[in-house]
């Protein structure tokens, strides 16, 4: 079994990260100090280590090089980001860098590409879509169109709304290729520093820039064999997007601080929340590179239409829960009902957070003596926070609405508006300094608490 390594002196920080760790099937050791680092080091050989920046003994970063972290990819972990810190793990040749707090998604996703990278990956055995749940005629399209892109090393581009499984849908491209033994590897391009995406892809030579002191090895060389998914892919800067391009033509790229190319064999899936024509005609994503990505287009419906899916994925959920905690907690009808009615602007993503409030605030019955659903859900119009989009505005502008709208709602906390949307933080930033460099602020007086949010 997979191990991980906890290295942070806070003891509350170390327990909450190992719970998130063993629920993708890892093991957890946790080490307050360095000297405890290397006791749990000599007791087993961690795969990954999460490293706290700042640790009793200094900075974890220079610490590092006194440990036997041979074979082990290393993740630094900080409640104090900067720019500065985010270069610094990438010279040392870090696999990741996380701000805290860390979220369950996050450690998901990065021990997903931790498997993905040797004989971990997620490979051809099973149902390439025992991850994906829907019995309605949408969703059987989908995996119908899948199954026959699979065996192909067409291109795929995914269009959805955030939260309607891309990187699920990806992942099942993947198991359905020729490619299903090699590695998997998903990356956010919305997530990633402008200033750090390029060395993130293509990877950097040792001696290639102040502190790079030794070889790091991008996405496109650590997926050779299998698929890259690079998803918010409207969200990468203009210039790297040509090189991605020439990537895609040519099967040839080069590391930072090199000249000399490196042949690569990897299917790339691309994914993106927005409209990819109106992404182009807005100068977000090139033309050449949208009909590059698109030979094999898929749109991912989103839970609303997709009739009686969202009751089947929440008893999906609470089974899970219920497995998890040894408990039999049901949904009532009357909430099974309310999830039938609700619109689910986050889709999956919201329904799996309704899942799990529902069952920790339930005793035996979700539905029953609480009301484990809030009053956005069990009536949308109680606190008036609607949306009016009138018939012919674009999705760009639909887009916008509702992140001011959700913004004001939210008081302006974009933490909490950005998990409400089902977007990344980065993401909901990003949309904002595009909506303030174009002038599309709010005009009213009651958005105030939005244009402050935007301004921020």
């Amino acid at each position: 079994m997979p191990h991980v390594l906890i290295v942070d002196d806070e003891p509350d920080v170390r327990s909450t990260l190992a719970e998130m760790v063993e629920e993708f099937g890892f093991t957890a050791a946790q080490a307050g100090s360095l000297r405890e680092a290397t006791i749990q080091l000599q007791r087993q050989r961690p795969d990954v280590v999460l490293m706290d920046i700042r640790l009793p003994e200094g900075n974890g970063m220079a610490l590092c090089d006194s440990l036997d972290l041979k074979g082990a990819e290393v993740v630094f972990v900080t409640g104090y980001a900067s720019m500065e810190t985010a270069i610094e793990a990438l010279r040392y040749g870090a696999f990741d860098y996380l701000v805290k707090p860390v979220s369950l998604q996050q450690i998901g996703k990065l021990l997903g590409r931790v498997k993905g990278k040797g004989p971990l990956a997620s490979g051809g055995s099973g149902d390439p879509f025992e991850r994906i749940l829907g019995d309605s005629p949408s969703m059987k399209a989908l995996c119908d169109h899948i199954r026959k892109v699979g065996p192909t090393d067409a291109t795929v581009l995914l269009v959805g709304e955030s939260g309607t499984g891309k990187e699920l849908a990806a992942e099942a491209v993947h198991r359905c290729s020729r490619r299903h033994k090699g590695p998997f590897l998903p990356i956010n391009c919305g997530a990633i520093s402008p200033n750090l995406i390029e060395s993130e892809l293509f990877g950097h030579e040792r001696g290639s820039f102040t502190g790079a002191d030794r070889q790091h090895k991008g996405y496109f060389e650590r997926a050779d064999g299998g698929t890259l998914f690079l998803d918010e892919i409207t969200e990468m800067p203009l210039d790297l997007q040509v090189r991605l391009l020439r990537v895609l033509e040519t099967g040839l790229f080069m590391r930072v601080g090199t000249h000399a190319e490196i042949a690569t064999n990897v299917r790339l899936v691309a994914a993106t929340n927005r409209d990819p024509e109106e992404a182009v005609a807005t100068g977000k994503l090139r033309e050449d590179l949208y009909h590059r990505l698109s030979v094999f287009p898929l749109q991912l419906p989103p839970l609303r239409e997709r009739g009686d899916d969202a009751c089947l994925i929440a008893h999906h959920l609470l089974d899970n829960l219920n497995a998890e905690e040894n408990s039999r907690k049901t949904f009532s009808p009357e909430a099974l009902q309310a999830i039938r009615d609700h619109h689910w602007p986050g889709n999956v993503r919201e329904l799996r957070n309704y899942v799990h409030r529902a069952y920790i605030l339930a005793d035996e019955v979700i539905g029953g003596d609480i009301s484990p659903l809030p009053a956005s859900i069990e009536n949308p119009s109680a606190n008036g926070a609607q949306v009016a989009v009138p018939v012919g505005v674009s999705l760009a502008d639909a887009d916008r609405r509702l992140i001011f709208a959700t913004l004001e709602q939210c008081g302006g906390v974009k933490k909490q508006a950005a998990a409400i949307l089902g977007i990344s933080l980065k993401t909901l930033y990003n949309r904002l300094e595009e909506y303030a460099a174009a002038g599309h602020l709010p005009r009213s007086g009651s958005a105030s608490g939005s244009e402050a949010a935007a301004n921020r």
